[in-house]
């Protein structure tokens, strides 16, 4: 949050009930984030976090454990006075969906709790756990009836993603969820959308002239999306072994990029029109073939290398990680959207670990203006025109242009205007989730994805899926840790006549 929402209103009184409250997600983020919300006032004046654990912790215990993962995670100095007006209103409740009578138990501390807090009833339900434990706790939830929404109160349900493993897999979730809880009362959370940069990709398109009359076929030659890691898999070998690059970043955070940059202007600046334009583009990939699927993508894994002064491993040397793993940690792909504003542009996508320099960007490729007025000049070729969208580490936006170099010869040269979000506006450090969760309590699921857009993503990635495990190891390729991935993903995009834009 920034000091130009000092406007903003106030979330009604709540519950935050946070599931898997001992676990990394919550010290790491979650509570960081409630901390920032906090220290802007921007959290309900009647307000109660409890958390909930399989284990009896105390709740004294809980707060200590919050304060200590505060002080290392936050992203800003801690303020001990708002910390402990944050924590002093934490409490430990003990369930585990293994024990159905425990969501009974937990049902009455909670009537409990909310009364003597004040809450009204608002209850927002955040599962920050493992894939698995989704669905199970929220058939706990719904069997108590601590999800009911009778209209005298809220209760809302946030989930992290993944959102399934595969196609069928997000069905069977969404068809779940859907028979415990109303679809207005899901948030399939994202951090990635709660960038300022991501958010501002709606305001760059629809907010200025000069953007969206050129925004289409006629004018654009391609789309480039490019998520990249420095870090390797780590201590997390046994999950990503499981999941892979492909599963891990593309239905959500690339493809949440890509609808943003592929949607049609929504009728209205509401959840409901925005989520429903973004579902169409996702619907409007064209699914491939699996031998299509092959031809239109590369995946790799990383070799032992070094990163700055970090020793990467092979990662088939990582700990959990199975012999002969085919996991691919490098993954890239070209797609193209079925409709009248993007036919014929490709989109490329690329993510992956262990790569030489951290940076998540959306490059979009304008065509090349006619050449013959310069063949008279000394003028050899004109740079590129791009729009470039930084996410992350360096959150802005850069326009590159052709320009003549100074003297009395015709000569061009490339040049870019930038703009940064710390050079012009004051914005304390953030996690990426305040945005996220103060919508939750306010019951904005503008940028929270619904069940069509969900299973959207998960249709066009399944040939991927399928075509590469059928291929098993043939089609690997290899990379070293600290390079731009492996070399074929430059083809991939060489036999189209184009180039990735170079790391830097």
């Amino acid at each position: 949050m920034t000091d130009a929402q000092t406007d903003t209103k106030k979330p009604d009184p709540c519950s935050f009930i946070l599931f898997g409250v001992t676990g990394d997600l919550a010290h790491r983020l979650v509570m960081p984030a409630l901390y920032n919300l906090a220290a802007s006032d921007l959290l309900p004046e009647k307000f109660c976090v409890v958390g909930i654990a399989r284990k009896a912790t105390s709740a004294d215990e809980l707060r200590d454990g919050l304060m200590a993962g505060l002080k290392k995670f936050a992203t800003r100095p801690v303020d001990d006075a708002i910390a402990q007006r944050l924590l002093e209103c934490v409490t430990s409740i003990e369930a585990d969906p293994k024990d159905p009578e425990s969501f009974d138990r937990m049902r009455e501390q909670l009537d409990a709790l909310e009364e003597r807090r004040q809450t009204g009833g608002n209850r927002l339900f955040y599962l920050a756990t493992p894939p698995d434990a989704f669905a199970p706790i929220s058939r706990e939830l719904g069997r108590t009836g601590m999800l009911r929404d009778d209209g005298t109160a809220w209760r809302r349900l946030v989930i992290e993603k993944p959102f399934g493993t595969d196609l069928e897999s997000a069905r069977k979730l969404n068809a779940e969820l859907l028979s415990i809880v109303n679809e207005h009362q899901i948030y399939r959370i994202d951090h990635y959308l709660g960038k300022e940069t991501v958010q501002n990709i709606l305001v760059l398109r629809f907010a200025n002239g000069m953007f969206e009359p050129i925004w289409n076929r006629n004018h654009i030659d391609h789309v480039q999306i490019t998520v990249d890691e420095k870090l390797g898999v780590g201590h997390r070998g046994s999950f990503y072994d499981a999941t892979g690059a492909l599963r891990d970043m593309v239905p959500n955070h690339l493809f949440q990029l890509l609808s943003l940059v592929a949607m049609e202007p929504p009728t209205r600046f509401d959840a409901h029109s925005v989520r429903a334009e973004k579902a169409n583009v996702l619907a409007a990939i064209q699914i491939e073939s699996e031998t299509e699927a092959l031809h239109n993508s590369v995946r790799g894994q990383y070799l032992g290398g070094t990163i700055g002064d970090t020793i990467i491993e092979d990662y088939h040397k990582t700990k959990d990680v199975a012999n002969g793993s085919t996991t691919e940690t490098y993954a890239a792909l070209k797609l193209t959207i079925d409709n009248w504003r993007w036919a014929g542009v490709p989109f490329y996508l690329r993510t992956g670990k262990a790569l030489g320099i951290k940076r998540t960007e959306v490059a979009i490729k304008f065509k090349q203006a006619p050449f013959a007025m310069f063949q008279s000049t000394p003028v050899e070729a004109l740079a590129q025109n791009y729009l470039v969208i930084g996410v992350e580490p360096t959150e802005g936006i850069a326009l590159q242009f052709n320009t003549k170099i100074p003297g009395p010869a015709i000569k061009i040269d490339g040049v870019e205007m930038k703009f940064r979000y710390k050079d012009y506006f004051k914005a304390e450090p953030s996690t990426g989730y305040e945005t996220l969760i103060y919508d939750c309590m306010i019951g904005d699921n503008i940028l929270f994805q619904r069940a069509d857009s969900v299973e959207a993503g998960w249709r066009a990635v399944q040939p991927f899926l399928d075509a590469w495990r059928n291929a098993g190891s043939d089609g690997l390729k290899s990379y070293k840790a600290g390079s731009e991935g492996p070399s074929e993903a430059n083809e991939l995009m060489k036999r189209d006549g184009r180039a990735w834009r170079k790391l830097s």
